[in-house]
Order: C-alpha cells, then structure tokens, then sequence
C-alpha cells in the first residue's frame, strides 16, 4: 500500500515538474517589449552635487537620475522619437545658479553630463486570465548617454558650443524597414565647434552668465545597427574630403578638360598674335639683324612699309 501511495506521488511530482517547465517556457517565448518608429523617449540625467559634481545617491543608495531639463519650446523635459533624423532646438529658458555651477563642471570636464535612455519602452502587464500565472517582472534596462558639453570658462562667464550632435545605434535587425520595431543599442552627443567664438563664427557658440536661456540646437542621427556605415567592407567615410564617387572623378576630369581648353584658346587666340605683332617671326639665336630693316633676335622676316 505504500509503495503505491509512493508511486503516485513521484507521478504528481514528474507531473508538476513538467507543468511548471510547461509554464517557463511558455514565459521565455514572451516577446520583449520594442519601440516602434516615432516612439517618444524619455531622457533623465545623473543628479549631481553643484558644491563637489559628485553623484547624488537616493535612500536606496542607488544613483539618482532627474528628467533632462525643460525645453521652451515644448514645455516637456528632452524627448527623442525613435528612428526619427531631425535638427531641432532645446531652450533651456533661465539658467539658475546651481546650474551655471553645474554647466562649469560639465565644460572644464570635472564631471560628465552623464545621461541615459531606456533600451525598451516599459512593459505592460496585462491582468491574468483563466487564473495563469503573470509573466515574471520585466526590469527596465538603459543605455548611457553621455553628453559631451564644450566650450571654455572665464571669470565671469561661460562660452558654451551650443550644437550638438546626437548619434544613436539600433540593434540589428534582418529586416530594416523604416516604421520597424527595434531596440536601443548605444548612444553618444557631442559638442560641435567649441572654440568658435575665437576662430570662426561667434554664432555657434553661446556667451552665458546667470539668468540667460540656453540654446540648444540638437542634430540627431540613427544608424540600424552598432556598427559604423561601410560599403564593401570599408567605412564610406575616407577622410578630410569626404565622400569620393565616380560622379566626382566625371566632374574632375570634365573640369581639367574645360580648363585646358580655354587656356590653350586664350593662348592662341590673344597671346600668341600680340607677342607676334610686338616682333618679327624668328628663331631664339643672338644673330645681328633679320631682313627688311627691322631688328630682331633671329631670322625671321621683318614687317614690310
């Protein structure tokens, strides 16, 4: 009698088992969240100290991140669209002390303008249905963004490069299509000509003391994988002068032709007859005299009366 009640435990036991494998891995086939084009994304920041730029901690003793600041001209703090290229403007309306000290920190590089992203949107869970179990948790991940903010420091007030560019990698996909799904791989934002206010326009750079806006101008970017673009196995880009196409080296040999041909008509057409004109046709030899009374420096023959 034993052995049988024995029995039929070790068969709910297996049985149990086997559900309970059932129920994993019908979670692990749960599909991650992803964004979909356009989707906005949030951008927060690491909340640091304006006494030390030390990082703040929370209760928890975890870092602390504050939502970027507010841009005039949405009234939200900086949102990016997902798989969204645009040129467009952050003001932050009034820079306040603690701010002015913390941009000082930002451009002297003491601390960074350390930014994150989430890699997914948030997931949605769904109440249980015919008393299943919930997926297990979904905990949000993020990808670093870090905002290299230039520009120099003077005594009384601050030069800041104001462009910005923003590059952001995707994972890869098999199919790229531009309203596709996808997730966030990497992301990074510099600062662009920072030392223009001393050698070029002073336009791309902002003089700031306390209580002025900020202007942001912001060019973002996507690439579809963490990968820079390449064609053939070689990065596209091949240095100083940018890209080099046939329809260059056509407009290249096209331009030398044109230019050869002009050259050899002005030299023809107006040079030669001139020099002709000023002395009679001859060889370059010092002897005396050419025929007709003219003098030349060869032998060529000298202009009739």
């Amino acid at each position: 009698m034993r052995s049988r009640w024995g029995t039929a435990i070790c068969v709910l036991g297996i049985v149990m088992a086997m559900l309970g494998l059932g129920h994993a891995e019908e979670h692990s086939k749960i599909p991650l969240p992803s964004y979909h084009y356009g989707a906005k994304i949030p951008v927060e920041c690491l909340n640091r100290s304006i006494e030390t730029g030390e990082h703040i901690s929370n209760e928890k003793n975890e870092l602390q991140y504050i939502p970027f600041p507010i841009c005039e001209e949405t009234g939200k703090p900086l949102e990016l669209a997902y798989g969204v290229e645009d040129d467009f403007n952050c003001t932050i309306p009034l820079i306040t002390d603690p701010f002015f000290h913390l941009l000082e920190f930002y451009i002297h590089n003491d601390a960074p303008l350390s930014c994150r992203i989430p890699s997914r949107p948030p997931a949605h869970i769904h109440p249980p249905h015919n008393n299943k179990p919930l997926p297990p948790e979904f905990r949000q991940e993020y990808v670093p963004l870090i905002f290299a903010l230039a520009g120099t420091l003077q005594l009384s007030h601050l030069h800041v490069s104001t462009h910005l560019n923003l590059l952001l990698h995707s994972t890869p996909k098999h199919h790229l299509h531009p309203h596709d799904s996808g997730v966030i791989d990497s992301g990074a934002a510099y600062s662009t000509s920072p030392l223009s206010h001393t050698t070029g326009p002073a336009a791309l750079t902002k003089k700031l003391v306390i209580g002025d806006p900020l202007p942001l101008q912001l060019s973002v970017r996507w690439f579809p994988t963490p990968h820079l673009p390449k064609t053939n196995g070689k990065v596209e880009w091949a240095g100083m002068g940018g890209h080099f196409y046939a329809s260059t080296f056509f407009y290249c040999v096209v331009s030398a032709g044109a230019g050869a041909v002009g050259m050899a008509v002005w030299a023809f057409g107006v040079v030669l007859p001139k020099r002709l004109r000023r002395r009679a046709l001859g060889g370059a030899t010092p002897l005396g005299y050419g025929v007709g009374g003219g003098v030349g420096n060869g032998w060529g023959m000298g202009k009739r009366d």
